[in-house]
């Protein structure tokens, strides 16, 4: 009998090197290491079930017999959650002060995990009764309960070390984040499109009720561990706590939040449409049991490239270091890839061309956020053209090269938008998680031009929002050195 298959044995050795690697780069105090590492447990958790919605998407579509634009309604309930309560958050912050800083970033935490646990219980009832109207209504209060997590635990990461080290130790939590949206389509797909599917292979809605039950429970247990360990405070002291519109002060912090909306939007909107554009006759004329492995190297290329970035925008490592902790993460996290998919080596080889491409663009932006966040951009643009333009395996390659230049994107663009906020670094953070809406938003959008111009050349859309981004950076580049001066004259530093 089989014990350990060469598959599994990689993936263990690939997560023991992963650890090594995040050990290797961790620049924050000793007493944030088991706060950090409990909060990554969080990450990696609500990455998976918010990938879960790309495998939703096509499964609805087809059982619900929905157009694109119908479908996408999935993304847009899940998403538009997410302006609603940061905008509720947002209000309470400036009329009676921020809710977080009385109440402290452990609870808001616990209060998230709880609400999104019970939007994946709420599927139950929306499986029982096949009905389109409760999924939505479901995901919109998992999308809540995650909206609440992203304003407190992306900031609470924020704080767990110094100022110049917050992208990098955001980019490692947001790459556990990743794993979490790799491991989804194949393993979520296996649950939903094959193992609790009816026996003669037709789609029913009840599928979904038992790996979402599964989800409640799992993130109940985070809930149970988070609130055995000792979390720090970073609460303000009572005179501190400011009403108003402060955080609308900071114009950088206005540009990071358009520039937000575009990113998600436009990561949310290929991630939603890659099962669907695999399927296209002139591009793969792939199936759903197929190409969701292939939606996973969309997502696992995001893994990768926040490990690198985690490590590239370590200012405390010296360039030599940074190259073999660099090719040791990327190894590692192929090797995890590889093991996840149900794909050959030579499938998934053409990977290796983008992870190159990835160090090249990171050593060119020269560990600096800005910098590598337009970098970044502009090879997405140039990526999603040749999506649009090509047919067969160039055109799935290019689609699926996005992916690993997301990567460094919401973390770059998140610590950028909140810099030297001070006591507004919740409201701040409240407003940038807001602007996650662009993941409601760009999909809807792409989902009418997919129904009438066809799926690949809808991929206009995020062309633009990588545009944004791109310019974006720019500004950050050229106008970062006043921005800082601005904000630390507008704090009182």
């Amino acid at each position: 009998m089989e014990i350990l298959s060469p598959k599994a044995f990689i993936f263990i050795v690939s997560l023991n090197l992963m650890f090594m690697i995040n050990n290797e780069v961790k620049s924050v105090n000793r007493n944030y290491t088991v706060p950090l590492i409990t909060i990554t447990l969080l990450f990696f958790m609500w990455g998976f079930i918010t990938c879960m919605n790309d495998i939703l998407i096509p499964y609805l579509k087809q059982l619900f017999n929905l157009t694109f634009f119908e479908s996408m309604l999935v993304q847009f309930c899940f998403f538009g959650a997410y302006f609603i309560g940061s905008l509720i958050y947002f209000l309470v912050s400036m009329t009676g002060g921020d809710p977080i800083n009385k109440v402290g970033y452990k609870k808001g935490i616990l209060f998230g995990i709880f609400l999104a646990a019970f939007g994946c219980v709420l599927f139950y009832p929306a499986a029982t009764l096949s009905s389109y109207g409760l999924f939505l209504g479901a995901l919109f209060v998992l999308g809540l309960g995650f909206t609440v997590l992203q304003i407190t635990a992306n900031a609470y990461v924020s704080l767990l070390g110094s100022e110049e080290s917050a992208s990098s130790r955001l980019n490692m939590t947001q790459a556990f984040n990743a794993f979490g949206t790799t491991i989804a389509p194949v393993l979520g797909g296996h649950l939903i499109f094959e193992f609790f599917s009816a026996d003669d292979g037709s789609f029913s809605a009840v599928a979904t009720r038992i790996p979402y039950l599964i989800f409640a429970g799992i993130l109940l247990l985070v809930a149970l561990l988070i609130s055995r360990v000792q979390l720090p405070s970073f609460q303000t002291d009572e005179q501190e706590t400011v009403t108003g519109l402060g955080a609308l002060q900071y114009s950088h912090l206005l540009f990071g939040v358009f520039a937000m909306f575009c990113y998600v939007g436009g990561e949310v909107a290929v991630g939603s449409f890659i099962i669907s554009f695999l399927e296209q006759p002139q591009v793969m004329n792939l199936n759903e049991v197929v190409s969701k492995n292939y939606l996973s190297l969309y997502w696992g290329g995001a893994m990768i490239g926040r490990f690198l970035g985690a490590i590239s925008l370590n200012q405390s490592i010296s360039q030599s270091k940074k190259v073999l902790y660099m090719i040791g993460a990327a190894t590692a996290v192929f090797l995890v890839i590889f093991s996840i998919v149900d794909l050959t080596f030579s499938q998934i080889s053409f990977f290796l061309v983008f992870i190159v491409l990835n160090f090249i663009a990171f050593f060119i932006g020269k560990s600096a956020p800005a910098r590598t966040l337009s970098i970044f951009a502009g090879i997405n643009v140039l990526l999603l053209i040749s999506a649009m333009l090509n047919h067969g395996e160039l055109a799935m390659y290019s689609i699926l090269g996005i992916g690993i230049f997301n990567s460094i994107m919401f973390s770059n663009i998140y610590t950028l938008a909140i810099s030297g906020l001070g006591k507004y670094t919740s409201q701040g953070s409240s407003l940038v998680v807001m602007a996650i809406l662009g993941g409601a938003i760009v999909p809807i959008f792409q989902g009418y031009l997919a129904d009438i111009f066809g799926v690949q050349h809808s991929f206009i859309i995020p062309v633009f929002c990588y545009l944004v981004i791109l310019i974006f950076g720019a500004y950050c580049t050229k106008y970062l050195g006043h921005v800082k001066q601005d904000v630390d004259a507008k704090s009182g530093h």
